[in-house]
């Protein structure tokens, strides 16, 4: 048995890409086609809706640890650029804690360097700079992440096929199928290159068929613009903020952040707790935890 963990946010999940109507309702996603191309696979797939890397660590890497996962997945940090509070520190030590502790109770992780939502939403030129920026810093993290913890990584940002429109949905933002089969073929090959037991490869053609125009109108006058109208009072108007700000002045990349900001340790991770230095970014971390859980959605 291959028991696969899976965490992060509505990529995860499966948006996008809709269970095939005989086998229910729901999403399917690049987490369970992955899971299929695995021996005796059993998945458990705690991604949530609009998490941040914070929202992984602290709602859903204790319920990981218990489950001892021999694969487990963190993708996480697109929704951490699109929030006015965007601090890439906070992702990376967030998402370096999660990663140290699945690494340290013997998982195999897998991580993913994400692409640009600018190029993916198709922003002019203006607004696309400083969120292309953002996505930078937090890839800098992630890559720094996975060469330390020696994780099993695919740069999603500078891959060919991602940035090819038949493979996202109508939002912009999530995988469709093919989009998704890409994830799970990506992943499944570079675990297969770094020696993990495998079974079939995924399929990389979609095998449902694809929504009509109609539902893709309906899904964005519903849902889509519900999406459109909460980030319009919190990411849009900085964005405008930060594009006046990059006309005026050029603004500098995000420096480098060592990994030492938070450590774990094994003995802990047995008990499926984690233990972490109590430096700064760990006391604002665990105030997070005390204080109301913030509302994770679409």
């Amino acid at each position: 048995m291959t028991r696969i963990v899976t965490m992060g946010d509505s990529i995860t999940l499966g948006m996008g890409d809709p269970v095939p109507a005989a086998s229910g309702s729901g999403w399917r996603g690049w987490a369970s086609l992955l899971a299929a191309g695995l021996p005796r696979p059993e998945l458990h797939n705690l991604a949530v809706n609009g998490a941040q890397a914070k929202h992984v660590e602290r709602d859903q890497l204790p319920n990981a640890l218990l489950l001892r996962p021999h694969v487990a997945s963190v993708v996480v940090g697109i929704n951490d650029t699109l929030r006015a509070g965007f601090d890439p520190v906070r992702t990376g030590q967030a998402t370096a804690r999660t990663v140290a502790a699945l690494t340290a109770g013997g998982a195999t992780v897998l991580t993913m360097r994400l692409p640009d939502p600018a190029q993916m939403f198709g922003l002019p030129s203006g607004l696309a700079k400083p969120l292309s920026r953002r996505m930078r810093a937090v890839n800098a993290e992630l890559d720094r992440i996975a060469a330390h913890y020696g994780t099993v990584h695919w740069d999603a940002s500078t891959d060919p096929e991602t940035y090819d429109r038949r493979n996202w949905s109508v939002d912009r933002l999530h995988p469709n199928e093919r989009g998704h089969r890409l994830i799970a073929c990506r992943m499944w090959d570079r675990l297969a290159a770094a020696g993990f037991p495998v079974a079939e490869r995924p399929g990389s053609e979609p095998t449902s068929v694809p929504p009509r125009r109609r539902d893709d109108v309906l899904w964005m006058a519903s849902k889509g613009t519900r999406w459109v109208l909460r980030r319009s009072v919190d990411l849009i108007p900085y964005m405008l903020y930060m594009a006046a700000r990059d006309a005026l002045t050029e603004q500098p990349e995000w420096p480098a952040t060592p990994l030492s900001a938070g450590t774990v340790s094994a003995s802990t991770v047995s008990a499926g707790t984690v233990s972490a230095s109590t430096g700064p970014a760990r006391r604002e971390q665990l105030a997070d935890t005390a204080a109301a859980p913030e509302p994770v959605g679409e």
